[in-house]
């Protein structure tokens, strides 16, 4: 099979590209084609804002943390169902896991044979954009950028300059532009842009980017470089391999503003393994859903959302019991916050959370961990058994304080700079800053399917026998 695909990839950070590939995506669409969105990388909420322009959830695809066969596998499950795949890349194109290739917007494109379409700001050049061009396409000629979009454009002069120079020396196709454009920019906080879940884009925007894709950037010709691929890799079905599941269990799934950090995948992978998913909301349920065999809370911004959640007492209460009598709870990061005794935001106020850890968690004044992780399982828990190893990406502000002496640490982690412990466990909760994707070690979702199976069992024997 040939999937048509483009990658939008940056020379660096910050240059349009998640608003290059929403006005792409939006262009795309109005031609009635049905477009699959796709990012690379460990980012939660660029995804939020595909998912939304698109009408079809967002995947990631990390080539970190995920395997060829893998990767692979999750693109063309989606690519299959759609007309076109558009993927919006990491960083600047080359950038990945310090000085190597994995996890960059490149190395992606090598591995889906999928051609590059490269977006250079220009503002403040001219000239010297042809030059960063032919850097790009030196570094690594396996990579094939088959086109320019260039952004920050001050001039319709300005981009016929810029256009000639790098068509000249680098005989790569430039395919339109954006114009500087102050109302373009996406709303921004410490964690990145601003969820979706929080805040939707408004018709105004998607209505005026659209016009200024249609103007000034080839769509048909960006059309075109998608489907002059040279077929897909082939690779082995690693995880959706056709084997029904029986037995259902239920698990809960924390979703509102607060919490909506979830890759879509690993949702996807829960349901396949044998979980039927109800969504519950910590700002507004005053109940857990009926009949749940298990939790899943995500990660999110908790801390812009701690009154509400420490106000919402009938639900942590019951939440508390529940975990009491062994219901299983995997929490991530946002989640993790959730469960302490108290959540300190950044003014310093204080607000009690369900308090299933002693302890509390508080926000810094800056980053805390950035980064990708190696996880060493030290102890068994819902999710892995002792030995178990597993990649995770940690993103966060916060950090944990006042925790008892002898905590029970989940995880030994490494990364370049050494190691260090994370995550919580009581009862049959398991609570940590690392987020993992499911499709990274299957094994991780398959014990949470099974820890909940055991409890709905546990469950069942308590109503038999009164």
């Amino acid at each position: 099979m040939n999937y048509p695909r483009i990658i939008l990839a940056g020379t660096n950070s910050a240059v349009g590209k998640t608003t290059l590939t929403l006005g792409i995506i939006l262009a795309l669409r109005k031609r009635g084609l049905k477009v699959q969105p796709f990012k690379a990388g460990p980012d939660y909420i660029d995804p939020t804002y595909h998912t939304q322009i698109s009408g079809r959830f967002c995947r990631n695809l990390d080539s970190w943390l995920l395997s060829r066969e893998v990767i692979l596998e999750l693109f063309e499950r989606q690519a299959k169902i759609a007309d076109i795949s558009v993927i919006e890349g990491v960083m600047g194109l080359y950038d990945g896991l310090g000085d190597v290739e994995e996890g960059s917007t490149a190395h992606l494109a090598k591995l889906l044979a999928c051609p590059v379409i490269l977006v250079v700001d220009v503002y403040s050049m001219s000239r010297s954009a042809g030059a960063q061009v032919l850097g790009y396409r030196e570094f690594d000629k396996r990579v094939n950028i088959a086109g320019v979009i260039l952004n920050n454009v001050g001039s319709v002069t300005h981009y016929q300059n810029t256009k000639s120079v790098i068509e000249v020396k680098t005989k790569t196709p430039v395919l339109g532009f954006l114009p500087k454009d102050s109302t373009l920019r996406l709303p921004e906080r410490h964690l990145g842009l601003i969820p979706t879940q929080e805040k939707k884009l408004v018709s105004a925007f998607c209505e005026k980017l659209l016009n200024l894709v249609e103007k000034n950037i080839d769509m048909d010709r960006i059309i075109r470089i998608s489907r002059q691929t040279q077929g897909f890799p082939s690779g082995r079905k690693i995880i959706f391999s056709p084997k029904p599941v029986q037995n259902k269990i239920t698990v809960a799934v924390a979703r509102d503003e607060a919490f909506d950090f979830y890759y879509q995948d690993n949702l996807d992978i829960l349901e396949y393994f044998g979980a039927k998913l109800v969504e519950f909301s910590p700002l507004r349920s005053k109940r857990l859903p009926r009949d749940i065999d298990g939790i899943y809370i995500g990660g999110g911004f908790p801390e812009l959302f701690a009154p509400q959640l420490a106000g919402n007492t009938q639900l942590k209460n019951e939440l508390y019991q529940r975990v009491k009598n062994g219901l299983p709870v995997y929490a991530e990061c946002g989640g993790l916050m959730y469960l302490m005794e108290k959540l300190v935001d950044f003014h310093g106020e204080d607000f009690s959370m369900v308090g299933v850890f002693k302890g509390s968690v508080s926000m810094a004044k800056k980053l805390q961990f950035l980064g990708y992780v190696e996880v060493e399982t030290l102890k068994n828990n819902i999710l892995s058994k002792k030995g178990d190893r597993n990649k995770a990406h940690i993103f966060h502000w916060s950090y944990l304080k006042d925790i008892p002496d002898n905590v029970c640490f989940a995880y030994k982690i490494r990364n370049n700079k050494g190691v260090f412990y994370d995550g919580l466990i009581k009862e049959n909760v398991l609570a940590s800053y690392a987020h993992l994707h499911f499709a990274s070690n299957v094994d991780f979702a398959k014990n949470f399917i099974r820890s909940c199976r055991e409890y709905k069992k546990l469950g069942m024997k308590r109503s038999a026998y009164g």
